[in-house]
């Protein structure tokens, strides 16, 4: 029999009986107790939805999707599996743990394969009759239908906007998903939308650039990130963190609050406290030769925060300097059905353009500290930088300090 899930966001939701029992398996309850925002709880305080529920919603979407482009039982079934496992692969705190497991070599937690050999998946998956190489590659985006998980107008994209929408109270992720949906169709070429979508498509691009100060890159987060990266590198100094991995938030926080090294102790118990480092440099392209950081290695940057330290002369562990990558343009490869025509959506939509250019100005280079050390460090920071120095504290109008 099918299952029926009341959801906060999209109502029921039904889950297939083929994937009833997936449900039940360790890879997917694992999801229940990994935060799917990581540290924007210290935001909004709502922020402690899961990865577990945004899979739910991921199927849900593609139930619906597989059926507005009728596609066949089996189909209907990979994608929905697809959905449902897409985010087996995210350690603790998402992507938090995924950008400390990338420091060690390739990684990416779109890569499932891994998990869907465990017996306890794969036999579920064969008495399914799915294979689980379609699903991999679903996932991964080398599939011929792959752009329902993993494209431009994917569902995992319309849950998560929708549901961090939800959950932190920020309604710049809102977006009609249902009209999205009922606009899409299967060409020969992949995914395309129907004119009468457009509207709904340019809301989709809307919330992502607007959800992205306010939510994703909000500077609390993102401190707290990369104390959690300090804490991560400090316990596994003389070891990879591959079994890290496959922990939930719980499991991971309490290994590196016990760690032997005493600054992954204090990183991790300050976090719990919310005793956040705070921002003494916090700045965006106009202040910085952007030729110079998009090229810097990773051991030049470590120089450079050394350098910092020095300057101020406190411990370099008191320190850290966050230089993100400048944020990947948004593309849309998918087309406009114009009436007979297919037409790229690029060429009828000048709002990608002004969205791209505001995702580029959201950018923002931070240093930051412990708040009794603030202004030596925030000197230091400025000097070694070649920054010169603002009269007030650069800062997105909106953010919660």
């Amino acid at each position: 029999m099918p299952k029926q899930i009341k959801d906060p966001v999209h109502g029921y939701i039904e889950v297939p009986t083929p994937l009833v029992p997936l449900l039940d398996t360790e890879a997917v309850q694992r999801l229940r107790y990994i935060k799917q925002l990581g540290f924007v709880y210290l935001v909004y305080p709502g922020a402690n939805h899961t990865r577990f529920e945004h899979s739910l919603g991921a199927m849900h979407l593609a139930s619906l999707l597989a059926r507005q482009l009728d596609l066949s039982k089996d189909d209907t079934l990979l994608v929905c599996t697809a959905a449902l496992l897409h985010d087996i692969g995210h350690g603790p705190f998402s992507h938090a743990s995924e950008k400390l497991r990338a420091e060690y070599g390739p990684f990416s937690h779109d890569d499932i394969a891994p998990f869907l050999i465990m017996p306890e998946v794969s036999d579920i998956l064969d008495e399914n009759g799915t294979d689980p190489h379609e699903i991999a590659g679903i996932v991964s985006g080398h599939h011929r239908l792959a752009e329902i998980i993993h494209g431009d107008l994917d569902v995992d994209r319309m849950d998560y906007l929708l549901r961090d929408a939800h959950y932190t109270g920020v309604p710049y992720g809102n977006l009609d998903a249902g009209r999205l949906i009922q606009s899409l169709v299967l060409t020969e070429d992949g995914l395309a939308i129907k004119e009468s979508g457009i509207a709904a498509a340019e809301s989709l691009l809307i919330a992502r650039t607007l959800m992205g100060p306010s939510v994703y890159y909000h500077h609390v987060g993102r401190i707290a990130e990369q104390m959690f990266l300090l804490a991560g590198r400090s316990h596994f100094a003389d070891s990879t963190p591959d079994s890290f991995m496959r922990m939930d938030d719980v499991a991971g926080t309490t290994l590196l609050m016990n760690s032997p090294s005493s600054i992954s102790k204090e990183m991790m118990h300050r976090i719990w406290r919310r005793d956040l480092y705070k921002r003494a440099v916090y700045t965006g392209r106009e202040q910085l030769d952007m030729n110079r950081l998009s090229i810097l290695r990773p051991e030049e940057k470590n120089r450079m925060k050394q350098a910092i330290a020095e300057t101020a002369g406190v411990p370099e562990e008191k320190i850290i300097l966050d230089i993100p990558p400048i944020r990947k343009e948004m593309r849309m490869m998918v087309q406009v059905q114009n009436q007979h025509d297919l037409v790229a959506f690029e060429e009828i939509i000048p709002l990608l353009s002004m969205m791209n250019a505001t995702r580029q100005d959201q950018w923002r280079l931070g240093v930051f500290a412990p708040a009794d050390i603030l202004e030596k460090v925030g000197d230091a920071a400025r000097e070694v930088l070649s920054l010169r120095r603002a009269t007030k504290q650069d800062k997105l109008p909106g953010t919660i300090v």
